[in-house]
């Protein structure tokens, strides 16, 4: 989602359609998942349609050195592999107040959990040793960090400032914050959409994804974006 807001930013005026869009019975399934490795096959087989589209090698290089590539992670990918140790043996931005932490975690529902915070801060703070460590390696690559941690540290700590009501309470789900459960098909989502930051136990809302794009491509504080935003980065 802040992904197709942040193209809107930069001018596009049809969003990238997916690589593996879904189809038929696959839709009502719901959405499907493909792992870094079968994302990178399928970043090398758009290449080779591009070399065919263009014509050589060297025009598509041309063409694809001014793509802006996006790699994002968080919530739920972290929190079900490092943080529910009940299922160790079976099993890129962490949000630690999103409503499924707060209801497993949280004694109150509303406080957020300082352990997960702290794991946050020290894997984020080390990303961007990772952005200079690359940028080195990569004089023609630019890389950028978006600290969209603490975007929403600062939407949770401010929610007026941004016209959301709660943050700690997903627009669709069950239990507890409504994030023990992410919402079912046919349950009715809440009525104030665009008061809440998140829409189910992981997700943030339209109105929750419109900040963190708007703070990503047009930094509003020094900690939004480094060493950069997207908005100067698309002007190298």
């Amino acid at each position: 989602m802040s992904r197709n807001l942040t193209a809107e930013l930069l001018g596009f005026d049809d969003y990238i359609p997916p690589h593996a869009s879904a189809s038929d019975d696959a839709i009502l399934k719901g959405g499907g998942r493909i792992t870094f490795s079968g994302q990178v096959q399928n970043y090398q087989s758009t290449v080779s349609q591009v070399v065919n589209l263009l014509g050589t090698e060297d025009q598509a290089a041309s063409y694809l050195n001014k793509c802006i590539y996006s790699i994002g992670l968080g919530s739920n990918d972290y929190l079900n592999n490092y943080f529910m140790p009940q299922f160790y043996n079976t099993g890129n931005q962490y949000t630690p107040e999103d409503p499924n932490v707060l209801a497993r975690q949280s004694p109150d529902g509303v406080t957020c959990v300082d352990n997960i915070n702290s794991a946050n801060q020290i894997f984020n703070n080390k990303l961007k040793g990772v952005v200079d460590t690359f940028s080195n390696e990569l004089p023609d690559a630019k890389l950028i960090y978006i600290n969209s941690y603490g975007i929403f540290q600062d939407i949770i700590s401010n929610p007026s400032t941004y016209g959301f009501t709660d943050t700690n309470t997903g627009c669709c789900g069950v239990g507890k914050n409504n994030g023990q459960i992410t919402c079912l098909p046919l349950q009715t989502p809440c009525d104030d959409r665009r008061g809440h930051l998140f829409w189910d136990a992981f997700h943030p809302t339209e109105a929750g994804n419109v900040v963190v794009a708007q703070r990503a491509y047009s930094a509003q504080s020094p900690s939004d974006a480094y060493p950069m935003d997207i908005q100067h980065l698309a002007q190298i």
